[in-house]
C-alpha cells in the first residue's frame, strides 16, 4: 500500500527511533512535532519509551523532559471495549438525558465579598465554592421524552401537576357536581385540575386532557343522572364507570398509596 510504503521509509529516515520505544524526549531533540492526550499537563510524570530496543523510562515529566506542541482528542470510545474500572466486563454505550450541572465556582465569589470560615487551625479561610444545579425545564423534556404516546404526556404520579383531572361533559348539574367533587378531593389534600370550560367541546376536552397527561381523569357526562361517573387511567387507557357514593374516598386513598409507596 502506498502510505504503508511512505511510512516505512520515514522510519528509514530517522534512525534514532526504536520502533516500539519511542519517548518524547527524543522527539524535541529531532524536532518532530508531536501532539498528546489533554490529561498530559506540565507536571505530570509518565512511563514512556527510552529511544532504545527494549527498554522503558520511568518518572518522565512533561514540561521538564519533553514539550509537547498540544493537545489532541484522539481517544475513540466504542461498545465492548474492556471496562477500566474492573478486572472483567465491556462498555456498554447507552442514550442519556442531560438535566443538571455541577459548576466549580472557584473563590469568585467569596474573593468578591470577602467571605472567610474558620479553619481547621483555627484560623480565617477563603472557602473555595461549587453549586449543583437541576433544570427544573430539562427536567420536565425528560419526562415527556421517556412517558408519553402517540396523544401526549403521561406524567409518572410521583411528579405529575395533578393527581385528578376532572372534565366536565356538559353543562348545569355536570359541572355543579364536577365543582363538588373537586372541592371535596382537594379539601382531602389532592391536586386537582377541574376542566370546566363551556366554550369547547367534550371531545376536545377529552383530548386535552390526554395530551396534559393527569395520571386519573375523572369524566362527569351523561351518566351523571344515573349517579356515575367515568374513571379513566391515563397510563393504561382504562375506563371503568364508578358510582358517587364513595368516589372521593376511592380516589383519596389510591393517591395516598402511590404517595405511601414513594415514601
Amino acid at each position: 500500500h502506498p502510505a504503508q510504503v511512505s511510512v516505512f521509509e520515514e522510519w528509514a529516515d530517522h534512525p534514532e527511533l526504536v520502533r516500539g520505544y519511542i519517548g518524547p524526549q527524543l522527539l524535541d531533540k529531532l524536532g518532530i512535532r508531536y501532539l498528546v492526550d489533554p490529561r498530559v499537563v506540565a507536571g505530570s510524570a509518565w512511563l514512556t519509551g527510552a529511544n532504545e530496543p527494549g527498554r522503558h523510562a520511568t518518572d518522565v515529566v512533561c514540561g521538564r523532559d519533553f514539550t509537547p506542541d498540544g493537545i489532541i482528542e484522539a481517544a475513540d470510545v466504542r461498545a465492548g471495549d474492556p471496562c477500566p474500572d474492573c478486572a472483567a466486563g465491556e462498555l456498554t454505550i447507552r442514550r442519556g438525558i442531560e438535566i443538571g450541572h455541577i459548576f466549580q465556582l472557584g473563590r469568585r465569589f467569596t474573593d468578591a465579598f470577602a467571605v472567610d470560615v474558620l479553619g481547621p487551625a483555627g484560623k480565617p479561610v477563603r472557602p473555595t465554592m461549587g453549586c449543583y444545579g437541576i433544570g427544573v425545564s430539562r427536567a420536565v423534556a425528560a419526562v415527556a421524552e421517556q412517558h408519553h404516546d402517540d396523544r401526549g404526556l403521561v406524567w409518572p404520579a410521583a411528579i405529575a401537576p395533578c393527581d385528578v383531572h376532572l372534565v366536565v361533559a356538559g353543562k348545569g348539574p355536570q359541572l355543579d357536581a364536577a365543582l363538588a367533587i373537586g372541592g371535596r378531593l382537594a379539601a382531602a389534600g389532592l391536586r386537582v385540575l377541574v376542566d370546566d370550560r363551556t366554550q369547547v367541546s367534550a371531545g376536545v376536552k377529552f383530548t386535552d386532557a390526554e395530551l396534559i397527561g393527569i395520571p386519573r381523569a375523572v369524566v362527569v357526562g351523561r351518566r351523571l343522572a344515573d349517579g356515575y361517573v367515568e374513571l379513566r387511567e391515563r397510563a393504561g387507557d382504562e375506563r371503568t364507570e364508578l358510582p358517587l357514593d364513595g368516589l372521593v374516598d376511592r380516589l383519596v386513598d389510591a393517591v395516598r398509596q402511590e404517595r405511601g409507596n414513594l415514601v
